[in-house]
């Protein structure tokens, strides 16, 4: 469903996203003032693979989850993107078709710009040029972080770092103890499983024993963080 505005928290998300609070004043204005807003419920598709891309867009409540489907039909979740960040600019650019699906995860706001729209901003305002040129760059970055990881680091420490991702994108800080923080995204252990290219069964016994350990707390609703440096300390050992 399409509304036509955004809330003030969704605005906010969308305004203190990292790579598009340094964007200038006025090519932020030309953005938002050409965007559409739409709206989608659980597990609702928002774009397919194999279609040609008609949009560029930014999250800004809930999350997306980008995934593929394996030749034995199986579905595999690569990321979650969380609000303030944009995506399917590749798509627009090297005018390929859409390489993954996406779906709402939880209740969702997505932010969208016409592929036209898209286009005109371009040719207004070549700062947008260089701006995506960092944001591709980062993004390999990431990448290759990631596959770095995948092959260097245990489970237990991979497992560290995403759900110190997940405080940083999704935490909500604990009124009853100043030290805990809940992870509002709710993932199902085999969708985090999916995240870190492990079994659910080997994840389950990591978290348990990070729970045994009093690092994290498992609840009906999700993870609880109590003790973020212990989660810092996984890490680092598997660093050095």
């Amino acid at each position: 469903m399409d509304e036509p505005i955004l809330t003030i928290e969704e605005r906010a998300a969308i305004n203190a996203g990292r790579w598009f609070s340094t964007l200038s004043p006025s090519l932020r204005h030309d953005i938002l003032r050409c965007a559409y807003v739409k709206r989608y419920k659980d597990a609702e598709l928002i774009a397919v693979r194999g279609e040609p891309p008609e949009e560029w867009i930014a999250c800004a409540l809930g999350a997306v989850r980008v995934s593929s489907t394996s030749v034995s039909g199986k579905q595999i979740t690569l990321t979650y993107v969380e609000p303030g960040i944009w995506f399917g600019d590749v798509a627009i650019f090297d005018g390929d078709r859409r390489t993954h699906d996406a779906y709402a995860h939880g209740d969702t706001t997505i932010v969208c710009v016409a592929k036209a729209d898209f286009k005109k901003i371009l040719a207004t305002h070549t700062e947008l040029y260089e701006a995506l040129l960092r944001l591709s760059a980062r993004r390999i970055r990431q990448l290759f972080g990631l596959v770095e990881d995948l092959n260097t680091l245990p489970l237990r420490a991979r497992l560290a770092k995403q759900l110190i991702h997940l405080v940083r994108s999704y935490g909500v800080q604990s009124l009853a103890n100043a030290g805990e923080v809940r992870i509002s995204l709710q993932l199902a252990q085999e969708e985090l499983a999916q995240l870190l290219g492990a079994s659910r069964q080997r994840v389950n016994q990591e978290l348990k024993a990070m729970e045994r350990d009093e690092v994290i707390r498992i609840e009906p609703a999700g993870l609880t963080v109590r003790n973020r440096d212990a989660l810092m300390r996984i890490v680092d050992a598997d660093n050095n």
